[in-house]
């Protein structure tokens, strides 16, 4: 009993009952007055009245946004108790007048008391627990009081209110079905079974209202699942439905009726605690809690025949020591769990205020990035890319933002605010036009690139307008020779979407000569089976790997692993991140072909590249330089 429909609808219908008792009630009294038979009448107004006053205070007690949950049950049961007496009135009142036939009041308490019937059933239907004895204390009587006639149609009339009470109880419970079937559907997941996001939100509301009220406090979770989407894509749709209702039978047996669970979409769960009077134990119980759900949840899962294993990223939400609404304690739990996910999933995460700082920050750099291309303060950088002599063939393209009032913003950090706000598809665009342009200068300028590699976003990717973009900047700035040096980087995530979709768009790109290289390689979802249904050109090696060299052994066979499958699909191979001669020795002995990192330089900008261009191929011709620049610092 605690839906916040059921009881708004409850305390509605005391004001209904109270009406419809005091008005008929009084016409009543005023009747029996005339005929000179008002003081059983009178008296029996003045319970009507009594117990009006009661309910009255009943309704002016119940808000249900300020209730407490445990206070709801207490209340309900009063409600039930009052409308038990206030029809219990009427049925004395029927006995009371039953009788009185010299004035003929006893046809109007017959008609009364079936009206009663009438009201109760239909006032009463959204409880059965409160309708079908109502309507039994009704009906009851005038079935004794029309047999008691000893007359036919005395047997006549008690049969009839028989079948009468019948149809009442079936037209009640009738619509008392259906109103449980249009409240199930609108509050719970198709699904799962689990109450869906509106639920949710709603009873968050509540609980909010009443934990500020009560000084108490509780916790909420958001649960995402990691890497369903996979399963999802990979096993079929079907087996992704029976996988979400197997956790969420799990997460529920697990729980034993100590949380509230709802499915709020895709493979998100929420579960709100009960309240607790102190923050600590509060804090404590939700640690202990979210810890021994994670282990339940990573257990292994048979479907079909299937053995899955998935893990999950939790966020979680202390509340009670201030007031939020809903949507914002649902939205910090939300951030709290993505949290999460950017540090590698299957954890646990509590919102706290460093968190709400970086959510802050966050916000700044996302609201100063709207401006920040048309202020022109994005630059591009090059790092040289060199190979087994350490001659210079190519350069990765890096974009980097110094902000007047932020100053230097981590790539890292603008360009996942960018992803998430979708304003990573106009700076894509504009690194992809200064990139071309600076390619078409060094390409007048003759200088010599084998390749020209440019960071493609996923979503940039996947964008509609992306190849019909790339292709209208290479008409404007590019030849067919400039374009054949262009390599488009990829991150592995991109292989968690539609397959054919991505393979349809890397061969528009090879229309136009673009080749394409696989970033981070090895460090997600990488498979021999990707490597031979998408058309790749090279493989990057993840800097992870290369910066661990020197200290793990694992490592070293894994760099040697993807050396060679890039040697078996026959693809170019690059180590990104290489900082130490030991690292660059031990990848040449391996086969690697190309090398990126602060060993051979730092990345540059537009001009120190050229210059520094101009340095290793003099020192490779043994002539002097034509030009310096003093704000260059070779990094190696």
């Amino acid at each position: 009993m605690n839906e916040k429909r059921f009881y708004n609808f409850l305390e509605k219908q005391i004001l209904l009952l109270i009406g419809w008792s005091l008005l008929t009630g009084f016409g009543f009294t005023v009747l029996s007055m005339i005929y000179n038979v008002a003081k059983p009448a009178l008296i029996w107004y003045g319970f009507i009245v009594l117990t009006s006053i009661w309910g009255w205070s009943l309704y002016r007690r119940f808000k249900y946004t300020r209730i407490e949950i445990d206070q709801l049950e207490s209340w309900y049961q009063q409600v039930r108790l009052f409308i038990y007496v206030i029809f219990g009135l009427w049925t004395i009142l029927f006995i009371l007048y039953a009788e009185e036939t010299t004035n003929n009041l006893h046809y109007v308490v017959v008609f009364i008391q079936v009206g009663a019937s009438v009201i109760a059933a239909t006032f009463l239907f959204s409880d059965k627990k409160i309708f079908v004895p109502i309507l039994l204390i009704l009906m009851y009587p005038l079935v004794v009081y029309f047999a008691m006639i000893q007359e036919a149609y005395g047997y006549f009339l008690a049969i009839y209110s028989v079948i009468f009470l019948g149809l009442l109880l079936h037209t009640s419970n009738n619509s008392y079905r259906l109103m449980q079937q249009i409240y199930h559907q609108a509050q719970h997941d198709p699904l799962t079974g689990l109450f869906n996001r509106r639920y949710f939100s709603d009873y968050l509301e509540q609980m909010l209202d009443s934990i500020i009220s009560s000084k108490k406090f509780a916790y909420i979770l958001l649960i995402d699942l990691d890497y369903f989407k996979t399963i999802n894509d990979s096993l079929g749709h079907e087996i992704g439905d029976k996988l979400l209702i197997e956790v969420a039978t799990r997460i529920e047996k697990f729980c034993e009726d100590t949380h509230l669970i709802a499915r709020i979409g895709g493979d998100e769960f929420m579960m709100a605690s009960y309240e607790f009077d102190d923050l600590a134990d509060c804090m404590k119980k939700a640690d202990v809690f979210s810890k021994k759900l994670l282990v339940a949840i990573k257990d292994t899962y048979i479907v079909d025949h299937h053995h899955l294993h998935i893990s999950a990223s939790i966020g979680i939400k202390q509340i009670g020591d201030k007031y939020l609404k809903a949507n914002q304690v649902i939205k910090e739990a939300d951030i709290a769990m993505y949290e999460v996910k950017a540090q590698g999933r299957d954890g646990i995460i509590d919102f706290n205020e460093i968190l709400a700082k970086k959510v802050d920050n966050d916000l700044e750099v996302e609201r100063r990035l709207y401006f920040a291309l048309k202020s022109n303060e994005i630059e591009l950088h090059y790092q040289p890319q060199v190979d087994q002599d350490q001659k210079i063939i190519g350069c990765e393209v890096l974009a980097r933002w110094n902000n007047s009032e932020l100053g230097l913003i981590n790539p890292s950090e603008f360009i996942m605010i960018a992803e998430k706000t979708g304003l990573i598809i106009d700076l894509g665009n504009y690194i992809l036009s200064e990139a071309f342009k600076t390619l078409k200068k060094w390409e007048k300028n003759c200088l010599e690139l084998e390749q020209f590699s440019i960071n493609i976003s996923v979503r940039q990717f996947l964008h509609s307008s992306f190849v019909y973009q790339v292709e209208h900047l290479c008409n404007i700035y590019l030849n067919e020779n400039a374009r054949k040096k262009l390599l488009f980087e990829v991150t592995e995530t991109l292989l968690a979407e539609d397959i054919n979709k991505i393979v349809s768009i890397i061969n528009e790109l090879k229309r136009l000569g673009i080749s394409i290289s696989m970033d981070d390689f090895g460090t997600g979802y990488s498979s021999l089976n990707f490597l031979r249904e998408i058309p790749i050109d090279e493989l990057k090696i993840d800097r992870a790997f290369v910066s661990r060299l020197g200290e793990s052994d694992s490592d070293k066979m894994m760099v040697s692993t993807i050396i060679s499958l890039a040697n078996i699909y026959d693809l170019s191979i690059v180590a990104e991140g290489v900082e130490t001669g030991e690292q660059f020795r031990f990848l040449l002995e391996q086969g690697c072909g190309i090398f990126q990192g602060f060993y051979f330089s730092k990345p540059l900008g537009e001009e120190d590249f050229e210059i520094y261009m101009q340095r290793q191929n003099a020192i490779a011709k043994r002539i002097p330089l034509k030009k310096t620049s003093s704000n260059y610092i070779q990094a190696s």
